[in-house]
């Protein structure tokens, strides 16, 4: 088991699967944030005991070894009896915490801070926006009064200010001068000595256009160092206060927001379309980049992406080279948390491309013919084939996803492992009942993106794990992640993660028997849908959304033919006749109107809502035209529906069929897997089926 340790806060440590690990007392959780301080070196026994106690009892060092035995438990709750230690060893008199360098959020958060430095200003905001986001308060919060904990307490603390403040710094560059203001404020409130966030936060609120804020607030430091310190401003803050008198030129940005970007894109697309000639092959690689930016943005930008994508792998097919064909296929690492394909005959046409790739890529030998520099391509062109074979029957997606994992882990390639990972999640759907296998593959790969700022593939996990919970009616954790992803959807401005929590949050007022609010949740979830880029997704969902918030809160019943029926709404607006007496909007009628476009769902569908009208034998025929529901993530709900209908028309054979494909979801919510819909237990389908098969 890895685990992650945290001191940017209360002192804590969390296994693989980002559950908290119980540390037991303050004195083991002293002794453990003593030993990170030491950063991997040895900690003497003794001076853990001079440490832990300003008048050590009697006993001391065996108390001391019984904490560190407890902890060795709870950090290695697998390893062997009388095994050695792997993680808190022993050396020689002491004791070390061998943890991973980014194992350690301190750690990471010095690392980041300073790798944000080397980077562009939009990737460096974003990394320092994602390590001050590691704070959970003060460093080694509990031991504020440790001699040993001081001088690391205070280092740190120094860091977070700096980089708050180079946040700061970076918002301006780019222009976001309002942005900045709110942050700057506080934190000048809280930290009043620091000269230069008191000069950032006059700058930005100059920008802004707020000069006599700006002039107010360089008042404001020049009295509260006099009053606080006894101090004259220095020379930066009296410059900058001059400067804001005069208008200085300097102070303002060469262009208005937006406009420098806009600047710097044309000025190097012009210069790229100049300098590399119009045949190169680093145009392909460089417009499957673009095109991978582009699919994340939804919309037309989707749609213009999988098109263009199937171009720009004929065309490297064209010129005959293997290795270029490879990295044109492998670069398009779009994280994909559907399980239909939005265009299945391109979806064929890239697996086949793929698969001819890596027939012509040269020959080697060793685990799946590979050596030498050919593994990262080979691992993206089995990734590709695992991603692009879902939603079929074909043993080629999952034997593709199992042989891209296996290289990606031995690789040692994080964005690799994780494109592996989503084949992986694309083809667990073998049977019914699979949520805790899609959970752990969501919890790995929120902890490897989060560890490595791969932020697309972070928010691909909260989503997984959102579904994953949902299934498991642990309503409380899909709700921590669908949180989680609007906030780094926002952050990073990837629209279309917030349709699924859109979705999501109608699903949860489902589930919670507020039919009527939850009708008007999904129907404007719907409207989102539309032109998204995302037909797989989109087509017949919102009718199937209606049905089963009918399904789970009409009556259990099937409405008779006898039933008075009443006008009302359509899922598209249009008539529909539904029984008087019942909910709004829970009523059966309506729902065979030929009108409505169940999509890819209406086989499973028809028999039920034949029944529903009354039409018995017509459903009975309908019944046994059904085929097997998809092995994706609705699996479940459509062998729900089919089992209801199959109970209605006294179907054994089908009842049969229904029992043993959910059986093995007993414990799970139909549907509900899905983080869109949800048919309720699926307990109670199989007591239902056994009952009917008495």
């Amino acid at each position: 088991m890895r685990v992650e340790f945290g001191v940017l806060g209360p002192v804590a440590a969390w296994d693989d699967g980002g559950d908290a690990v119980a540390l037991k007392g303050p004195r083991h959780r002293a002794v453990l944030a003593r030993l990170i301080v030491a950063r991997r070196r040895v900690v003497p026994v003794t001076d853990l005991v001079e440490d832990l106690w300003d008048d050590p009892p009697p006993g001391a060092v065996g108390a001391v070894r019984t904490f560190v035995a407890a902890l060795r438990r709870a950090l290695e709750p697998d390893r062997p009896p009388r095994s050695p230690a792997r993680l808190l060893v022993t050396v020689g008199p002491g004791y070390a915490l061998r943890a991973e360098p980014d194992a350690v959020d301190a750690w990471r958060f010095e690392r980041a801070v300073a790798a944000a430095a080397t980077l562009p200003p939009e990737d460096g905001l974003a990394r320092l926006a994602e390590a001050l986001g590691w704070w959970r308060g003060p460093a080694y919060a509990g031991f504020a009064d440790q001699d040993w904990a001081r001088t690391e307490r205070s280092r740190l603390a120094e860091l977070r200010l700096h980089a708050v403040e180079r946040q700061a710094e970076v918002r301006l560059t780019l222009g976001r001068d309002a942005e900045a203001v709110p942050d700057l404020d506080a934190h000048v409130t809280e930290h009043p000595w620091r000269e230069d966030a008191w000069r950032l936060l006059a700058l930005a609120l100059y920008r802004a256009g707020r000069q006599g804020d700006a002039l107010a607030v360089l008042r404001r430091a020049r009295t509260l160092l006099a009053e606080q310190l006894g101090v004259d401003p220095g020379p930066a803050l009296r410059r900058m206060e001059t400067d804001v008198l005069q208008h200085a030129d300097h102070l303002d940005l060469p262009s208005g927001p937006g406009s420098a970007a806009a600047r710097i894109w044309a000025q190097t697309a012009a210069v790229y379309d100049r300098t590399v000639t119009s045949g190169a092959r680093a145009r392909l690689e460089s417009t499957v980049s673009m095109l991978r930016s582009l699919a994340v943005t939804g919309g037309t930008g989707l749609e213009a992406a999988r098109r263009h994508r199937l171009a720009a792998i004929a065309a490297a097919e064209e010129l005959g080279d293997a290795d270029l064909t490879a990295r044109v296929i492998g670069a398009y690492d779009v994280p994909a948390i559907w399980t239909r394909s939005d265009d299945p005959r391109q979806a064929a046409h890239v697996v086949a491309a793929a698969e001819r790739t890596l027939t012509d890529l040269p020959e080697a030998t060793g685990t799946y013919g590979v050596t030498g520099g050919h593994e990262v391509a080979r691992t993206r062109l089995l990734a590709t084939i695992a991603l692009e074979s879902r939603g079929t029957s074909s043993p080629r997606g999952p034997e593709a996803a199992r042989q891209a994992e296996e290289l990606a882990r031995r690789l040692d390639d994080p964005a690799l492992l994780a494109f592996a990972l989503n084949g992986v999640f694309m083809q667990t759907f073998e049977r019914a009942g699979l949520a805790p296998q899609r959970d752990r593959i969501g919890a790995e790969l929120v902890t490897l993106s989060a560890r490595h700022g791969l932020i697309t593939y972070q928010v691909l996990g909260h989503l997984i794990r959102l579904q994953a919970r949902s299934a498991l009616a642990d309503f409380a954790a899909a709700d921590s992640h669908a949180a989680e992803v609007d906030r780094l959807a926002g952050r990073h401005e990837l629209p279309l993660a917030r349709v699924f929590t859109q979705w999501y949050r109608a699903m949860r007022l489902a589930e919670t028997g507020r039919a009527s609010v939850a009708e008007t949740a999904y129907r404007d979830a719907a409207a989102r849908l539309n032109g998204a880029g995302m037909p797989g997704l989109e087509h017949g969902l919102l009718p199937l959304a209606l049905l089963c918030l009918r399904l789970r809160h009409a009556p259990a019943d099937l409405p008779s033919s006898r039933e008075r029926l009443a006008p009302t709404d359509l899922p598209d607006g249009r008539e529909r006749l539904a029984p008087t007496g019942r909910p709004e909007g829970v009523g059966w009628g309506g729902l065979g109107d030929e009108r409505i476009d169940w999509g890819p769902y209406g086989p499973w569908v028809r028999p039920l809502v034949l029944l529903g009208q009354g039409l018995r034998a017509e459903g009975a025929d309908a019944l046994r035209d059904v085929p097997e529901p998809p092995r994706d993530l609705l699996f479940e709900a459509l062998w729900c529906l089919v089992a209801r209908a199959a109970i209605g028309v006294g179907d054994r054979e089908t009842m049969r069929r229904a029992h043993r494909a959910l059986g093995p979801a007993a414990a799970e919510l139909a549907g509900a897997g899905s983080g869109l819909l949800t048919l309720g237990p699926v307990s109670g389908y199989l007591a239902d089926l056994a009952a009917a098969l008495r």
